[in-house]
């Protein structure tokens, strides 16, 4: 089978997407240019902030992306290239792209809220505590893990950390630079891609190690971690995050380039069988497991994924400046994804089969998606990179989206904290829902529990299905919203239907394997998670049971408050 041949049928499935079903998706949504989005409407200079879309989409994309839609694929290629490939396209078009759009709508339409503000309007005050308590502990976890991640990896590569750091300061002038000095965007981005790139070249030759000592290296760097992601949760959006994400997605736009270009001149042998099995063993423990709910959990970030929920409807929506900007930075920001998450699997499906092996038998995702695009990365003749050269940079660009999904994540930690204590008349509940430092420091202080116990590792199993769980409900949030103001919501109920099949199927099957290897913590974790997806599901059957039980008396009167609520944010 030819890579080139898979990678090509793929971004035409991409590009005729993006033009039909985006744009049917688009009307369906009733897309208003004229509607002043809640960048404008609640303008703060600090969350709140009219951008360019461009950066927004920088922003966006290498929040949801990190290395999820790379380690996913490569993790679930246990099944085969082909289970993978049909994943990635019909999950990421149908349901993740329509799943990030919708929810950037939804929450466009009420003042930038999250998806637990949408779920507590049309489904109940008790749907939105769980939902915002679920999905900060979620947050938590992501936070844990990911500074454990960023820590290793600085340790282990000295020359990211210099870079990472490189690449803080460079952002930090960046964003300020865009404000006031007057340069273009364009000016400016030519010149902040430059000294991105020669940030690398500095890394790699001074490289940043803290201690001799790995153990006491890799808690230095925790502790930086924490601190800096308090910093950057609380700063102004446009000082550091922005720029900062904008930035480093060239660095991932540069490796998917590279290696599609790489591609193209190659044109790779896939050594991968294409399919494998309907029961195989995953991963570096060689778990056994069944294609069915497993691949759906596995691929996550590259199909659809809950994560993407929180940012679309967290940071992103804050920011955008014009609804007609949602299709190219929600939308097509997921069609991006996918064409990332087809060059990882393409990457390791061309490695030799022994390599591969090796790779994942030690559980070497990402090197072995490096070594892949090194390989591609070499083959293009004008740039005359060497292999390793090629692997080196792209291992460091998966790195740098480590920290830019670790600091994303407790921004979203915070603004679910404010939320959960909005509407609350009590002086106290009002000063946890504004103050942005208190809710901050709550997170941090939480996340640096979970990192310093050393018990996140124990819980990442859960994340896959939690994740999945997270794109159930929203989907299950903007279904009830569109039904309620009188919108054919069957684009996000389908998807909504088959997420949470797969979400409960798999946290049976979790639960019951923690069960008998007798981890009770895992096997409780698993039911609450099931309690609650029933749970949310049943309040949103019985609202809509209620909706149309008077449909032609108080139905008609919801629907028009549904409408007035949206009226309102104009």
């Amino acid at each position: 089978m030819s890579g080139l041949l898979l990678i090509a049928s793929i971004i035409v499935f991409v590009l005729i997407a993006y033009t039909t079903y985006g744009a049917f998706i688009s009307r369906k949504l009733g897309i208003d240019p004229s509607r002043k989005t809640p960048a404008h409407t609640k303008s703060d200079n600090i969350d709140y902030v009219p951008t360019n879309r461009y950066i927004v989409l920088g922003h966006h994309f290498a929040s949801i992306a990190g290395a999820g839609p790379i380690v996913g694929p490569i993790l679930a290629a246990a099944f085969g290239w082909l289970p993978v490939y049909l994943w990635i396209l019909v999950g990421g078009i149908f349901m993740g792209a329509v799943h990030d759009f919708a929810s950037t709508i939804a929450s466009l339409r009420h003042e930038g809220k999250s998806i637990g503000e949408i779920i507590r309007m049309y489904i109940g005050e008790r749907g939105k505590k769980y939902f915002l308590v679920f999905s900060f502990a979620t947050m938590l976890l992501v936070v844990a893990v990911f500074t454990n991640i960023v820590a290793t990896t600085f340790v282990e590569v000295p020359s990211a950390a210099t870079a990472s750091v490189f690449f803080i300061g460079l952002a930090i002038v960046f964003g300020v630079a865009i404000r006031r000095s007057g340069m273009s965007l364009m000016s400016l981005t030519v010149v902040g891609v430059i000294l991105l790139f020669l940030g690398i070249w500095f890394g790699e030759n001074n490289p940043l190690i803290l201690s001799s000592d790995t153990n006491t290296a890799v808690n230095l760097w925790r502790v930086i971690l924490l601190v800096y992601i308090f910093f950057s949760a609380v700063a102004p959006v446009w000082l550091l995050l922005q720029p900062r994400d904008y930035l480093n997605s060239f660095m991932l736009y540069a490796v998917m380039l590279g290696g599609l270009i790489g591609i193209l001149m190659l044109n790779p042998t896939v050594n991968l069988e294409a399919f494998r099995g309907f029961r195989v063993e995953m991963g570096a423990e060689g778990a056994l497991v069944w294609l069915f709910p497993i691949l759906f959990v596995t691929v996550a970030c590259g199909a659809i994924s809950g994560f993407h929920s929180l940012v679309a409807s967290g940071t992103t929506a804050k920011q955008i400046d014009n609804e007609k900007d949602v299709k190219f930075i929600a939308y097509g920001g997921m069609l991006v994804e996918v064409v990332l998450a087809g060059v990882a699997i393409i990457a390791v499906a061309t490695l030799a089969a022994t390599q591969f092996t090796e790779f994942y038998s030690a559980g070497q995702y990402v090197t072995a998606f490096a070594t892949g695009v090194g390989a591609f990365i070499a083959a293009i003749p004008l740039l005359n990179i060497p292999a390793e050269a090629g692997t080196t940079f792209a291992a460091l660009a998966v790195s740098a989206f480590a920290l830019t999904s670790l600091d994303t994540c407790c921004r979203l930690a915070r603004y679910l904290f404010q939320e959960f204590f909005e509407g609350s008349e009590q002086p106290a509940m009002r000063v946890l829902s504004s103050n942005r430092y208190i809710g901050t420091a709550f997170a941090v202080v939480c996340g640096a529990a979970l990192v310093f116990s050393g018990s996140a590792g124990a819980l990442w199993p859960m994340f896959g299905s939690a994740n999945q769980l997270l794109a159930a409900l929203a989907l299950l949030a903007t279904s009830v919203w569109l039904a309620k103001r009188g919108t054919d919501n069957w684009f996000v109920r389908y998807p909504m239907i088959f997420m949470f099949a797969v979400t409960l199927s798999a946290l049976v099957n979790l639960g019951y394997n923690n069960y008998i290897v007798g981890n009770y913590i895992l096997t409780g974790i698993a039911g609450i998670l099931f309690i609650l997806a029933i749970t949310l599901a049943a309040q949103a059957a019985q609202s809509l049971s209620a909706f149309r039980k008077d449909r032609q008396g108080r139905s008609e009167k919801v629907m028009e408050e549904t409408i007035e609520i949206e009226e309102e944010s104009k």
